[in-house]
């Protein structure tokens, strides 16, 4: 549906109107509605509500204490001091504190159910001011000519249609990518396909102590699990894996995963007397970026832009920092106009860091010589200590980790070269492992 500037039809106004209200939408609505914008966030669903990705990074706790959510957080968060990696082709168990990473001030996060934690953040979005209306989709937004902000249709769950004027959008849409797909620039990431398969346990063994919160992944044939305590007593167990593997699927989800889960028995052993406590969920490939981040009157915040392999949760923490990285450039464009370009182009910078840095582990992971450089980590030059820091999601230039970085990054093509043979076939398996799923049958 367009919508006609000059049409007779009652047309709501606001600065600025963010779609979606994850972590990114509520962020940025709090940031913004502090700056005395007026702002209108749209969510399609009603919080509280499922999602997945539950596990914070260190890098996310200043955030919240920015946001003024902290002490909220923790009342629902199981906390989280180390991630642990486990191997079938090595007979230990390798644990990272995040104390040991460069910056100390940050040893610890947060496992969270995230129906509470996206809640938190939403209300704190209308108690700073922002009008936050739920049970309501976008269903189109037309820019206006010489940069005059957008007309933006929205329609409620009771069939409500309504109408925006906005100065800016903000798509926070998640997986949506509303704009994206408008403007037809979302891309699959032809360079690392994955689907994954997931849900929640009760009665888990877990560890002891302070260890219980710790994140573990666990690498098996197809790919590798991710295990999250939740404060609640429930663990969230996921498998991500190439797309051939979910394609042979044969039978009900729940049978599925469980035989997903036979398969890598050093997890299988922690399940043993576990019982289900939600409805098994799958999901096709979901590694993607898009072509921009922003247009003149527009950003795209968190996964709206980009999602990358969920393994060293980095969802969450780039979502929000894409929120504050986006309120300051949507507050010098609103408030400076001649400063507009320096500020979408700085917003853009930050954009793309997170996704770069992460994605040259991910890539990696599952590649043997990564593999046992993370089982048998070592320090020389401070290496462990940069991975650490990577791992807490330091990674926007606040400490001095890329050169530290560089000498692990060169270690590990010394070794590869070292071992041609085991590099090239390393990389013929995965160049078979991320072709699509249609192509692998």
């Amino acid at each position: 549906m367009n919508v006609n500037p000059t049409s007779p039809v009652e047309i709501d106004e606001c600065d600025v109107l963010i779609i979606g209200g994850g972590p990114a939408g509520s962020t940025a609505a709090t940031l913004l509605a502090r700056k005395n914008y007026r702002v209108t966030l749209v969510e399609k669903a009603h919080h509280p509500r499922f999602h997945i990705g539950e596990s914070l990074l260190p890098a996310n706790l200043p955030l919240l204490e920015k946001l003024g959510v902290a002490d909220e957080v923790r009342a629902i968060g199981m906390v989280k001091w180390a991630a642990e990696f486990m191997s079938p082709w090595h007979d230990h168990k390798q644990v990272f504190q995040f104390g040991d990473a460069m910056d100390k001030s940050m040893p610890y996060a947060y496992q969270v159910e995230r129906a509470g934690f996206d809640e938190i953040l939403i209300r704190n979005a209308g108690r700073s001011g922002a009008e936050v209306i739920e049970g309501c989709r976008v269903t189109n937004v037309q820019f206006l000519p010489d940069d005059q902000g957008a007309l933006v249709a929205t329609r409620s769950d009771d069939g409500v249609d309504r109408t925006w004027r906005t100065r800016f959008v903000l798509d926070a849409s998640g997986r949506d990518t509303f704009l994206g797909r408008q403007f037809d620039v979302k891309e699959r990431n032809d360079a690392h396909n994955s689907t994954a398969l997931y849900a929640h346990f009760r009665n888990v063994r877990r560890n002891e102590g302070r260890d219980e919160g710790n994140i573990t992944i666990f690498w098996f044939d197809h790919g590798w699990f991710w295990f999250i305590p939740l404060s609640d007593g429930r663990t969230s167990i996921g498998a991500v894996t190439w797309p051939y593997y979910l394609k042979t699927r044969k039978k009900p989800l729940a049978e599925f995963l469980m035989d997903t889960i036979a398969m890598c028995p050093k997890l299988a052993e922690r399940l043993q007397g576990a019982e289900l406590a939600s409805v098994p969920e799958a999901t096709g490939n979901y590694s993607y970026t898009c072509s921009r981040s922003h247009g003149s009157n527009y950003l795209l915040l968190g996964d709206a832009y980009a999602f990358i392999d969920p393994v060293f949760s980095s969802g969450v923490m780039l979502a929000m920092n894409s929120a504050f990285a986006g309120a300051d450039a949507v507050d010098a464009c609103l408030s400076q106009p001649a400063r507009a370009p320096a500020a979408l182009r700085r917003f853009d910078r930050t954009m793309r860091i997170g996704p770069k840095k992460f994605s040259w582990f991910i890539y990696r992971v599952t590649n043997p010589t990564m593999r046992n450089l993370f089982m048998g980590p070592r320090n020389l030059f401070r290496m462990q200590e940069a991975l650490l820091s990577v791992l807490a999601g330091d990674v926007f230039g606040k400490t001095r980790i890329w050169p530290h970085l560089l000498a692990f990054k060169a270690l590990y093509y010394g070794i590869s070269l070292a071992n041609m043979r085991r590099t090239y076939n390393a990389w013929k398996t995965r160049k078979r492992n991320i072709r699509p799923a249609d192509a692998a049958l």
